[in-house]
């Protein structure tokens, strides 16, 4: 059963957390209605797994090319292709996060699992697992380090999941390995600490709780809470210890009192009536695990060109999004190949192309190096390295071209208009969120702003429609 349900939330949004219970929530009452299943009773019941994977958020640091599939952020699609109604199309983000967390299905009955929908990580551990905690999160574990380890891991840029010698863990975020020490001393001796994945699994029991501790905020669509700060950190650590570390973050001190406090009645509570399990724990996807991020546009660049190397990670890569050949479903004519890059589901009659990958692309001429090319119909492309082609019709007869690091993608609206917008792999989309660059006529902001009515599914029928055509 899939369901779809958005956030109807006040102005901020709801954050991953109370997002997380609300959209539950809505989902339950949609499966109801549907369907006539009661998805909190088979929960209950350990008779079904479930996943939610969130796809909220701007997509500021991947901008252009959310704006490119109208806001729809984990429809940014990469180059693999799959086949979907007798069509060979690239496979979405989120279509393939979907396909990895699948593994974790049987050992999660009775509770919900939550996923990012931006990246994909396959594990080097077992997936095959019995939960011990109502809360468990993903992370990368390894021995407890000493200050200078945990600086040359770069771990105070992470959040961090520490695991006791009872099994028990806690959350500290982004602190450098003094303060770490200090803020853990609530855990038996730390024999495994490593950076924290952000999904995570909760039971039934805890999904419940949780949904009848925030029902205010869910029944109002009020505030503003995220699961690390409001409500694993809280649960995991001292007082002293979360005020600090909120402070911070900018909160005043009584509200983070307040919010502990708050928190800690609700532990309590639970614990007293749920004691089968510990309350937070961790699940280790193993310290060789691959984990893929597409959520920013220079990782969105480098995990697609990691296809064409020769490493174990590309390999498993190439492994995991079906890739058995440099060249499959496709027509390159003339074209004159070398032996590393790799195109698909496309028809290009003569050019060159090296170092590149190449996706659902219909073009007379192609000369690129280095470069990704996706959803692109035109009569001459020429790419330079490290340059992103994305959604674009051309039918001019210079085509494209794009200079070092250039992006390029077309953004298509419900009035059937195209408009071609520039941007850099330099370029950070989160800071020039507001800001008008190279060129363009609108801000990546203003673009995010006239797309929120788009129809979504009708524009990319039509898309779709004029790459056939051109």
């Amino acid at each position: 059963m899939v369901l779809a349900v958005s956030e109807d939330w006040g102005a901020g949004g709801a954050g991953n957390g109370l997002g997380t219970l609300y959209a539950f929530k809505k989902a339950n009452d949609l499966a109801k209605e549907k369907f006539g299943v009661d998805l909190t009773a088979k929960l209950s019941s350990s008779s079904i797994s479930a996943a939610l994977f969130h796809t909220a958020g701007k997509g500021t640091r991947l901008a252009p090319l959310p704006a490119s599939e109208n806001n729809n952020k984990p429809a940014v699609r990469l180059p693999a292709t799959i086949d979907v109604g007798g069509e060979m199309v690239p496979i979405t983000v989120l279509e393939a996060v979907i396909k990895q967390t699948g593994v974790y299905a049987p050992s999660r009955m009775g509770r919900l699992s939550v996923f990012w929908g931006d990246q994909v990580f396959i594990p080097s551990a077992p997936t095959t697992y019995s939960p011990s905690h109502h809360v468990d999160i993903m992370c990368t574990l390894g021995k407890m380090v000493g200050e200078a380890e945990w600086k040359e891991k770069g771990l105070e840029k992470y959040g961090v999941i520490a695991v006791g010698s009872d099994g028990n863990a806690a959350q500290v975020e982004k602190v450098d390995h003094g303060t770490a020490i200090k803020m853990l001393k609530s855990l038996a001796d730390v024999e495994k600490v490593g950076p924290s994945l952000g999904s995570f699994s909760v039971s039934s029991a805890m999904l419940a709780a949780l949904t009848t501790e925030f029902s205010s905020e869910i029944e109002s669509k009020a505030g503003k809470l995220d699961t690390d700060p409001h409500l694993w950190m809280p649960m995991t650590l001292s007082n002293e210890d979360y005020v600090d570390l909120m402070s911070q973050k900018g909160v005043e001190e009584a509200v983070s009192i307040a919010h502990y406090a708050r928190m800690q009645k609700f532990k309590e509570s639970f614990v007293a009536t749920n004691k089968t399990m510990g309350v937070f724990g961790a699940v280790d996807v193993g310290r060789d695990a691959c984990w893929w991020d597409y959520g920013q546009l220079k990782l969105y660049s480098r995990n697609n060109l990691k296809i064409l190397e020769k490493s174990q990670d590309a390999e498993l890569l190439r492994e995991f999004l079906g890739i058995v050949s440099p060249l499959m479903n496709s027509d390159c004519g003339e074209t004159n190949v070398d032996g590393v890059s790799h195109i698909f589901s496309s028809a290009i009659k003569r050019g060159g192309v090296t170092s590149s990958v190449i996706s659902s692309v219909k073009c007379t001429s192609v000369e690129a190096q280095g470069a990704i090319l996706v959803n692109v119909s035109a009569k001459k492309i020429k790419a330079a390295p490290g340059s992103i082609a994305y959604n674009i019709i051309d039918s001019s007869e210079e085509g494209i071209t794009l200079g070092e690091g250039d992006v390029l993608v077309g953004i298509f609206d419900n009035e059937g208009n195209v408009t071609n917008v520039r941007s850099n792999i330099a370029i950070d989309g989160g800071k020039m969120w507001k800001e008008l660059v190279l060129g363009n006529q609108v801000s990546f902001e203003a673009l995010h702003t006239a797309n929120k009515n788009s129809d979504v599914t009708a524009i990319e029928d039509r898309r779709n429609q004029m790459h056939r055509e051109a």
